[in-house]
């Protein structure tokens, strides 16, 4: 015991004999028994044993708590070292040392350091998990603001530190590339609606009311549905977008035919060029606002219904002159049509109105088109037919040249006409290959097609067949005409052997009337007047331009012809 407690001692036992002591006085004074005095005093001396019992028990329990708490306080560094992950910041001894209270005061400070320490790291955690749920509520749609969050403090290290915060970036990340597709959906809707001349705020507030400012910094959803939204409406706009395109498309179409149709003027066709010039353009090249307006497509409906009508009431003009194309066509080929009926049944068709204009335009388009066809399959035919006829009036003129007295002479032109004349003779030398090529081509035309080749309403192979025939005689004439000349050149030497004078010289015989070769040409040559005549002066051509180049016809005259017109015109 130590000095104070022996001293605290003394003065307890000096106080309780006094006290004895008066007790004693007091009961010699009242003169109590000795038993009631033993007894008193036993009392006394229990009374004390339980108060120094208590005391004990009371010191016992103080000491089982410091020891209670020094284990606690090891434990809790012990933990607050392995939650952390930190090395020991204090010897702590295996062998006790020193009382409890100053093993408790020797822990204390590493721990209250260890206590401040782990309230900085679950105030990390805690912010960087309340930004996590912030994000993934923001990415699951979830308006409601995250809850408190609750953190696991038996791992509180840097390692699970740094995982979190790898966790938030990568949220932070994908929240940002979210972000940039909202805005860019945003942007596209923007341009088709500006396009379309749609409101952008109500189309982009149904999608979600925080989009509205797409630029600014307030939050804007970022949720899958949200983007999920965005994409379904860019899509039904772009396929709005493609549809009004087609429609404006098909309208200028039909604006420019309508137009075409009935040689619309200039200024009229300028107030549509918002329509027309989009006719070939596609849908990505549409970013004008208002290109593809509504009210627009509804501008070229009404103009559309009214050049319909229109054209109704000008269907009698409009037929004709799509009559008349189809004429100059088949002109243009060879191809012989009767045209007066062809015009007649316009016009009763025109006029009775049980037909719809466009089914009655639609099938003379179709009637041009297959004309063209045609002529176009007929081209290389009618092309050599042309060479032949050129090659034809240069025999002609070769003939008429050769019959020429004056020819050779030094006259102006002269030398023009003798080129000409050797140009004349070599392209008649191809004569004959032109007319076989010419049949050849003709017959492989034929029975691809499956009919007669006609020529302004003759078989071509009859034309071709006569005018062998027609060349042949040509040759017998122009062979019996050297043969005469023989004749009349010997009878000529032996009368001058005879008689040794010298007869009058007899007509030259290209002058002479049964000389057949130059009358055939000018009965031909007659005969394709009197059919161009007929041509030019005939209703047909009445309607059309007279300055359209014809075709000379030369030997296909002799088609038309009779035999006996033809020997009439051959005889002399």
């Amino acid at each position: 015991m130590t000095g104070n407690g022996v001293q605290k001692l003394h003065i307890g036992e000096t106080t309780c004999g006094s006290l004895l002591l008066q007790l004693q006085k007091i009961w010699d004074e009242v003169g109590e028994s000795d038993e009631e005095r033993d007894k008193m005093l036993l009392q006394l001396e229990q009374e004390c044993l339980n108060v120094y019992k208590r005391k004990v028990d009371q010191a016992a329990k103080s000491k089982s708590h410091l020891l209670q708490a020094l284990a606690d306080a090891k434990l809790e560094y012990t933990t607050l070292l392995a939650s952390l992950e930190e090395k020991s910041l204090v010897n702590i001894p295996d062998k006790p040392s020193g009382t409890i209270k100053e093993q408790l005061a020797s822990i204390a400070p590493a721990l209250e350091q260890l206590w401040i320490q782990k309230e900085e790291r679950i105030k990390q955690f805690t912010d960087m998990q309340t930004q996590i749920m912030k994000i993934c509520g923001e990415i699951s749609g979830s308006n409601e603001l995250p809850q408190s969050v609750k953190v696991d403090e038996s791992d509180l290290s840097l390692k699970m530190l740094k995982r979190f915060h790898d966790r938030l970036q990568e949220l932070q990340k994908e929240k940002s590339q979210r972000l940039n597709r909202v805005i860019e959906f945003v942007n596209i809707l923007h341009g088709i609606c500006v396009v379309l001349e749609i409101d952008i705020c109500s189309t982009v507030k149904d999608v979600h009311p925080s989009l509205i400012d797409a630029t600014g910094a307030q939050f804007k959803s970022i949720s899958n549905d949200t983007l999920a939204r965005l994409a379904k409406t860019v899509t039904a706009l772009e396929e709005v977008k493609k549809q009004r395109l087609h429609k404006y498309q098909d309208l200028a179409v039909k604006l420019t035919e309508l137009w075409n149709l009935m040689d619309t003027s200039e200024e009229e066709r300028n107030l549509f060029d918002h329509v027309t010039c989009n006719i070939s353009a596609s849908v990505d090249d549409i970013t004008a606002p208002g290109a593809l307006a509504l009210h627009f497509i509804e501008q070229a409906e009404v103009e559309v219904e009214r050049l319909d009508r229109l054209k109704a009431s000008r269907m009698k003009e409009i037929a004709l002159k799509r009559q008349e194309e189809l004429e100059e066509i088949f002109v243009r080929a060879h191809i012989e049509i009767d045209t007066e009926a062809a015009r007649e049944k316009i016009l009763a068709l025109t006029e009775s109105g049980n037909v719809e204009p466009s089914e009655l335009l639609a099938d003379m388009d179709a009637q041009i088109n297959k004309a063209k066809e045609d002529a176009l399959s007929r081209k290389d035919i009618l092309d050599k037919v042309d060479k032949w006829m050129s090659a034809c009036e240069e025999e002609t003129w070769l003939e008429d040249y050769n019959r020429d007295d004056n020819r050779y002479s030094g006259s102006r032109g002269a030398h023009l006409n003798l080129k000409r004349a050797e140009k004349a003779r070599i392209l008649v030398s191809k004569i004959p290959g032109l007319v076989d090529t010419l049949v050849a081509k003709t017959r492989a035309w034929e029975e691809e097609h499956g009919t007669i080749f006609a020529y302004d309403g003759v078989p071509l192979l009859t034309i071709l067949d006569k005018y062998a025939v027609l060349r042949h005689e040509k040759e017998e004439e122009k062979r019996k005409m050297r043969d005469q000349k023989k004749m009349h050149e010997q009878l000529n030497t032996e009368q001058e052997v005879m008689f040794g004078t010298k007869p009058s010289p007899l007509r030259p015989p290209s002058s002479s009337k049964k000389v057949l070769g130059p009358r055939v040409n000018a009965a031909i040559n007659g005969a394709l007047n009197r059919r161009l005549s007929m041509v030019q002066n005939g209703p047909r051509s009445a309607k059309r331009d007279n300055t359209r180049p014809v075709a000379p016809l030369n030997y296909v005259a002799l088609s038309k012809m009779d035999a006996a017109a033809a020997a009439s015109a051959i005889s002399p």
